[in-house]
């Protein structure tokens, strides 16, 4: 079989508990069948449209070709380099299907300068553009294909050669790119962006880089009968009652990459997760640990283990040597479809509709706000070795310095909280700054997540604001050293990146969430300062 899962203590108990009651009610088959009645009255109107992504695969056969040919006379017009711009799904899916390939590609999901510019200076000449947003409205991919558009342009390109649109149909930027000549490729409106990998928003960008696509297709269609037989031992309903239903509640997962060939896999499921849970003051939240997990981590009551291997033989799913976990393991294109399925029995087994996300637009609502009005930045409420400190009252009221800000901040964190890292920075320049999360696991005895922004905002930001009110944030801004102008938009990339910090951070407020935010005004060298005080 194409996906294996083990499971053993809390989990394996969860499982023996919930599954028979999901098999009695035909949960498999009926999300098979685009059954919406699944997850109550109140989510029907949502999930009667966002489950296609159960047909997905036969669904997204005949885009190969399509995708096959746009690749060879991209190839042959002199392009080898593919860069993507796209937020939430439309990036984490090509992320780790290129990665896992071994196959370069450029995804911009960022709005810092610097990181932009680093995109649009690396071999332009050679360069096609896949531009990915659902709605057709997303500020970040508006911005980014923008400027774009007009390096193209100054280069003596013809954008309409080397810009490619992955949209709804009938969304604004369908209308745009055709106007315009792009070549479009419609997704299917019946699948949300985070369910998406295996529609265009997947298979467009990776096809082009040169992924086996087609392969992909077959991996997720070897386990799909599996998924949608009303059985024990389907490996959906396993994993989603793994994920959701231990009692007492474990509502933390701990995501470990333990010898997997797939590459970052949990920032893909991060996203699923968070963004589908995470609401109505419930919700699982991921937390992504990589290859060396503390082991203060993985000891918590909360905390729910899961680690993703490689099948190397029985010896693996036969004993978890007394430990308390999950386990799964499968090719990569089986692994995207029976965590859909999973997430949507957890959504079930939570009572929640796991198919909407109605707190992510509140932070989009916010920086938008500030765009129009163009206030004054707030003013630090102090500056410590050049970090300007800013933040909630009860986090900064009694601070005098960083060190004291960041005990301030984690004075707040109750015994079933946790800590979330967002990072407002070019992360191609200060990739060391994930080093954070370890350091304040290490202070807070909890929990850590990290993130970037604005990438973020599509995923883990709807569980900071409808899951548990028991995070703490971390905001950590960097003043860049050169800004970037967005053509025929009143602000730059600077002030978008700005924005986006400041509208989440006043949206959490607003949600009683404690909130400490760092602006970095020489980022090389306060990085060490941070550093030093985190220890």
């Amino acid at each position: 079989m194409s996906f294996r899962i083990s499971v053993s203590g809390a989990a394996a108990e969860a499982v023996r508990t919930a599954v028979p009651a999901l098999v009695d009610d035909l949960v498999a088959s009926g999300i098979t069948a685009l059954d919406p009645t699944l997850w109550g009255p109140a989510a029907e109107d949502e999930s009667s449209k966002r489950l296609g992504w159960t047909e997905s695969v036969s669904v997204s056969r005949p885009l190969i070709a399509e995708i096959l040919a746009l690749r060879e006379s991209l190839n042959a017009a002199g392009v080898d380099h593919i860069a993507l711009a796209g937020m939430g799904g439309s990036s984490l899916a090509p992320e780790v299907i290129t990665q896992t390939a071994g196959v370069e590609l450029t995804v911009l999901d960022a709005t810092a300068p610097g990181q932009v510019l680093a995109a649009l200076n690396d071999r332009l000449e050679s360069t096609a553009l896949v531009v990915s947003s659902k709605s057709g409205s997303t500020v970040e991919t508006d911005s980014q294909l923008r400027v774009f558009r007009r390096a193209f342009e100054a280069a003596g390109i013809n954008p309409a050669e080397r810009i490619v649109v992955v949209t709804d149909p009938g969304s604004p930027l369908e209308a745009s790119a055709t106007a315009a000549g792009y070549r479009v490729f419609n997704a299917d409106p019946t699948v949300g962006g985070r369910y998406s990998a295996l529609t265009a928003f997947g298979l467009v960008p990776s096809g082009l880089a040169g992924v086996d696509i087609a392969e992909l297709l077959d991996e997720a269609e070897a386990i799909s009968v599996a998924l949608a037989v009303d059985a024990p031992d389907n490996p959906g309903l396993v994993l989603g009652a793994a994920i959701s239903a231990a009692t007492p509640r474990r509502d933390k997962l701990a995501i470990v990459a333990d010898g997997t060939h797939i590459v970052g896999f949990a920032d893909w499921a991060e996203q699923l997760i968070a963004e589908s849970t995470g609401k109505q003051g419930t919700g699982i939240l991921p937390v992504v640990l990589g290859t060396e997990a503390p082991e203060l981590a993985l000891d918590l009551p909360d905390v729910q283990v899961l680690r993703v291997v490689d099948d190397a033989g029985t010896e693996l799913f036969a004993d978890h040597g007394g430990r308390d976990e999950i386990r799964v393991s499968g090719t990569l294109g089986a692994q995207f479809l029976v965590w859909e399925y999973a997430v949507a029995v957890a959504g079930r087994l939570l009572d929640i509709n796991p198919f909407d996300q109605p707190d992510v637009e509140s932070a989009k609502i916010a920086t938008r706000g500030l765009l129009d009005a163009q206030p004054e930045p707030e003013p630090a409420a102090f500056v410590s070795d050049g970090i300007e400190v800013r933040g909630t009252p009860h986090v900064i009221g009694a601070a005098s310095d960083l060190g004291s800000a960041v005990d301030a901040l984690l004075e707040e964190l109750g015994p079933d909280g946790y800590v979330a890292v967002q990072a407002y920075v070019d992360r191609l320049a200060l990739p060391q700054l994930a080093e954070v999360r370890d350091l304040l696991a290490t202070l807070a005895k909890r929990p850590v997540t990290f993130g970037w922004g604005p990438r973020f905002l599509h995923s883990t930001g709807q569980y900071h604001k409808g899951g548990p009110a028991n995070g703490v944030f971390l905001q950590i801004l960097a003043t860049p050293a050169e800004d970037l102008d967005i053509p025929g938009r009143p602000f730059t990339f600077g002030e978008l990146v700005q924005a986006q910090a400041s509208g989440d951070a006043s949206v959490l407020a607003e949600h009683g969430r404690p909130v400490l935010t760092l602006t970095l005004t020489d980022p090389a060298r306060n990085v060490d300062t941070l550093f030093d005080a985190l220890r």
